[in-house]
């Protein structure tokens, strides 16, 4: 069995004293270091998270760009598309105009044309009429 005397209180202290001797040289350094590791870590941790965010940022960024270019783009198309109408529009008003009025320069020429030869064919009924009645009865007037 363990016995209590006097030496008991020298392992005590010796005890003690190796504890206060191995915190000082071991185990303050070790938590020194342990601490340090730790706040490394948080501090890359924090790091990689802010790279994070803002890789994120820019990839949003990225994509809102593209939309917005692309709406701008459609927008620009559709304007194009729209004036490109527009003139095609007024190129066959100008074009059908145009053409209501040579059909109406034809159409003023051939009623001329018409009068004139009806004009001219009714001078020569009364001839025309002899001629064709001599034809037919065979006589001559």
């Amino acid at each position: 069995m363990v016995e209590i005397n006097g030496t008991i209180l020298i392992q005590i202290a010796n005890f003690l004293v190796l504890i206060f001797v191995l915190n000082i040289v071991l185990y303050k350094p070790i938590r020194s270091i342990l601490r340090q590791r730790k706040e490394r870590m948080q501090g890359l941790e924090a790091s990689a998270q802010s790279t994070g965010r803002q890789a994120e940022e820019r990839n949003q960024a990225y994509t809102d760009g593209l939309k917005e270019a692309r709406l701008k783009g459609q927008k620009e198309k559709e304007a194009l598309m729209k004036a490109a109408k527009d003139e095609e529009q007024a190129i066959v008003a100008k074009i059908n105009a145009k053409g209501q009025q040579e059909l109406s320069a034809v159409k003023e020429k051939i009623a001329k044309d018409t009068d004139a030869v009806r004009n001219a064919l009714e001078k020569e009924v009364d001839a025309f009429a002899s001629a064709i009645s001599q034809k037919i009865l065979g006589r001559t007037a």
